[in-house]
């Protein structure tokens, strides 16, 4: 689990640069990263590596999911600016 966390909190961070699509795919994969790295640090009997990675992974989907929020912003902004220049 602990490793899917982290593949999806890189993944956001990585899609939140990509054009177009990129910033849904940052949103969906740092809620997941969120998830799966709460779930892994939930897990008492886990080694303290994994709960740590576990909460690192947390914590960069919550990066991606900032990100991705920003640039659904900046887009809602540009799309205002160009409709009142019509």
């Amino acid at each position: 689990m602990v490793r899917l966390a982290l593949a999806c909190a890189f993944g956001a961070m990585i899609a939140a640069g990509l054009p177009s699509p990129g910033l849904y795919v940052a949103l969906g994969l740092g809620l997941a990263a969120i998830g799966c790295g709460r779930v892994a640090f939930r897990r008492r009997e886990a080694a303290g590596s994994a709960r740590l990675a576990g909460a690192a992974a947390m914590a960069i989907g919550a990066l991606g999911v900032m990100l991705g929020a920003a640039r659904v912003a900046l887009v809602l902004a540009a799309i205002r600016h160009v409709e009142r220049m019509l």
